[in-house]
């Protein structure tokens, strides 16, 4: 099991490196059928591929997905390789996700080993582009989505191994703003100062954070103007904007396109969106954390569901309305951080839990 996860580390897959990525997914496509799963590939936009695998039978399915790009470049594993300590494994992205390849897959031989029978099929959607949007995978995400009855995302754990029944949604949006030079030393009042301009708008969108409702918005880059002497023609904000549901993000959208021109000869251009809507605990994912907090104390080990501020695949599936469980992979700590393990004595239990959501839940 730790050689297929040395395995996995070592296939490098950073999101921004198409060839890379295909090669983790030629890897990952050659273990899968060898377990008698059949793989479709979607050719990804500008992006690595993604794959389709679907294993079993049966009219009703559920969704496993998982990411195979990493934050980390290649060359990154040289830096850190592989190694086992402390009760630890360690490397780049096994925590943040490749462990979930090796919990889906031993999930699956486990199902086999126990003559388990099945009356569902389980799909899993292995996409190439998650940390950074996934705008080549998403479609495909959605529409088996809706064909399923629910989704486990194998998306690392919170600290301590608790689910993530809430996630935040995401938006980016830039700011472009347009003035009037002038000499700010012989011609001041001829000029109209773009970086003005946006500071007004700047302190604007910052009191649109609500930390009551948890939504955040952050002006995070700004840059303009040319020379101390000369008044700004140009200035730019990037924003990041972070909502608990759906009618903040609508207020939060509304505002920041609404931003218009606070003086004559000034113009303001916003763009950008929500990159993902926000995954709300609905009645059914509270149903399917209760059932899998069941499943934990029938195997030994407490279960604990948790809410947090960052982004997966899930919440493209519970804003279809389709009951989503997060976090189901690696317990560990270091997302995107160089301290990234997972807890090698946590493995058993998370395969089993997986194991009975996959076969009796439902």
């Amino acid at each position: 099991m730790l050689e297929f996860a040395k395995e996995l580390v070592e296939h490098e897959s950073p999101s921004t490196d198409p060839q890379a990525v295909n090669r983790f997914s030629a890897f990952l496509r050659g273990v899968f059928e060898a377990e008698g799963a059949t793989c479709e590939v979607f050719p990804g936009t500008d992006r690595g591929d993604n794959l389709k695998l679907t294993w079993g039978q049966g009219d009703k399915q559920v969704l496993v997905l998982c990411h195979m790009d990493t934050v980390w470049p290649v060359g990154e594993v040289a830096r850190r390789p592989f190694r086992v300590e402390d009760g630890k494994v360690w490397g780049p992205g096994i925590y943040d996700m490749k462990a979930g390849f090796l919990y889906t897959l031993e999930a699956i031989r486990a199902i086999k080993q126990l003559g388990i029978k099945m009356n569902r099929k389980l799909v899993m959607v292995f996409n190439s582009d998650e940390e950074i949007g996934s705008t080549s995978s998403r479609a495909l995400i959605e529409e088996e989505a809706k064909k399923s009855e629910f989704v486990l995302v194998l998306e690392p754990s919170v600290r301590g191994g608790g689910l993530k029944t809430s996630r935040k949604g995401q938006g980016t949006f830039s700011i472009q703003v347009t003035g009037v030079s002038a000499h700010s030393g012989s011609d001041p009042e001829r000029g109209v100062s773009a970086i003005g301009e946006l500071a007004h708008h700047i302190l604007a969108l910052h009191a649109l954070t609500d930390f009551q409702t948890g939504t955040t918005v952050n002006v995070g880059v700004v840059s303009g103007g040319s020379r101390s002497n000369v008044v700004a023609a140009r200035a730019s904000a990037e924003v990041d904007v972070r909502v608990a549901n759906a009618s903040e993000a609508a207020r939060v959208e509304s505002a920041l396109f609404g931003l218009k021109p606070t003086r004559s000869g000034i113009s303001v251009n916003v763009t950008g969106g929500m990159v993902r809507p926000p995954m709300e605990r609905s009645e059914g994912i509270a149903r399917l954390f209760q059932q899998a907090k069941a499943f934990a104390a029938e195997l030994g080990f407490e279960l604990t569901e948790s809410a947090t501020g960052a982004g997966s695949d899930g919440n493209f599936t519970a804003a279809l309305g389709v009951p989503t469980l997060d976090g189901l992979g690696a317990v560990g700590d270091g997302s995107h951080a160089i301290h990234e393990h997972m807890v090698i004595d946590a493995i058993p239990g998370r395969i089993a839990l997986l194991v009975r959501l996959i076969t009796e839940m439902g």
